[in-house]
């Protein structure tokens, strides 16, 4: 089974592409499915179909999906949100402010997304293509599996069996209810569903992303920062879809300029993100809505490649022993010094990159080692660590 994720700036096109993308594997043969996690739904509008939450067929191997963000959150956080609701009115919060607390930003959109892991389970598709919201919704949506896991393992830290005697006197003591049964099975449940979907995106045999640009300044620099953030948290992105070039062949005075504008972008993007393969589509007549024109575009695209190929897979995470040392490397493409921030608690690395911050568990190797420097060369970030011989 393959999992594509499209992503970019608002308006590049990754609706359209993901669309042409999931065509065109249908086409081959391949059962395919996809799916819009995004809260202002357009896949529809690529079909010039009405979408829904439920799998829609289009035609021969082909689905398309809207997922409710707002069915999503009630299904996977609705036992969770009654309790911490509860826990802040028996704290005097008003209704109105507790359930401000209790819906993060973003976490409506994160449940969208464990669509993707029951498709996956399910078995019914061969391929699955997902239309995510633009560029930084998407990279929230991609590290809250694991901020969200760590959250609730630190809210909820207490075995079942302890509460359980505390319960009774909980209340009229510390004047908190403590969470019942249903709710701790509904929070495991919860962190076992983030795992797995943690793993599934970060498996780079099964899940890439794909990062939509056009040929414009402020696009690319956007991408830049997807594609260094995106390496923070482990995903792959094994291709570059350059959309919208003006052909080079059929410009008139006006749009001379233009396209030689777009073809210095497009010789910067080739060598910024080298080695991800690049696939340029030129801007067509007409706009891209309908099977045809997306099977056009796919087949601008792709060409003869198979739509659903892995085109590249990097390691963004190697651990090494140097001179003594351990040393992680990990993958930070566009990243400068001054974006670096990163500190240790036990076993338990925490590096900011920029505005976005990941908690990582250090491999069993380093457990007990500490950092002792860092060095940011070339988009590798290398950490090094203790003494090799002492392990």
């Amino acid at each position: 089974m393959r999992i594509i994720l499209y992503t970019g700036k608002g308006g590049v096109g990754k609706t359209s592409a993901a669309a042409a993308t999931a065509a065109a594997a249908a086409s081959a043969g391949k059962r395919t499915i996809v799916v819009s996690t995004d809260a202002a739904h357009s896949l529809g509008d690529s079909f010039n179909l009405e979408l829904g939450q439920e799998p829609l067929k289009i035609k021969e191997n082909l689905w398309a999906q809207e997922v409710s963000v707002v069915e999503s959150a009630d299904k996977y956080w609705g036992k969770v949100q009654k309790y911490l609701s509860t826990l802040l009115l028996s704290q005097n919060v008003k209704d109105i402010t507790a359930e401000e607390f209790i819906v993060f930003p973003g976490l409506e959109e994160l449940f969208s997304m464990f669509e993707i892991l029951r498709h996956y389970e399910e078995e019914k598709y061969d391929v699955i293509v997902v239309d995510c919201a633009p560029t930084g919704e998407t990279l929230r949506l991609l590290s809250f599996p694991e901020v969200l896991k760590w959250w609730l393992e630190k809210i909820f830290p207490l075995e079942k069996r302890l509460i359980k005697y505390v319960r009774p006197v909980a209340k009229p003591l510390l004047g908190l209810p403590l969470p019942e049964d249903d709710m701790l099975d509904s929070v495991a449940a919860l962190v076992q569903q983030l795992e797995s979907m943690h793993e599934l995106l970060t498996d780079h045999e099964v899940t890439s992303v794909r990062i939509v640009v056009n040929p414009e300044k402020m696009v690319i620099k956007e991408a830049e920062r997807s594609f260094m953030y995106l390496s923070l948290y482990g995903f792959n992105t094994d291709a570059v879809i350059v959309n919208r070039m003006l052909p080079a062949d059929d410009l008139g005075g006006y749009f001379n300029q233009w396209g030689a504008l777009q073809q210095k972008h497009y010789q910067y993007i080739v060598k910024q993100f080298n080695p991800i393969p690049i696939f340029p589509v030129r801007l067509f007549k007409e706009e891209v809505v309908g099977i045809e024109a997306l099977d056009e575009m796919a087949k601008e695209c792709f060409k003869m490649a198979a739509p659903d190929k892995i085109f590249y897979a990097g390691q963004p995470v190697k651990l090494m022993s140097l001179d003594g040392c351990y040393v992680l490397e990990l993958k930070l493409n566009f990243a400068a010094k001054d974006m670096i921030d990163l500190s240790q608690k036990g076993n338990e690395l925490s590096l900011q990159v920029g505005s976005y911050k990941r908690n990582i568990m250090l491999p069993r190797k380093l457990y007990g080692c500490e950092a002792k420097g860092a060095k940011l060369t070339d988009g590798v970030l290398k950490i090094t660590f203790g003494d090799a011989g002492n392990e």
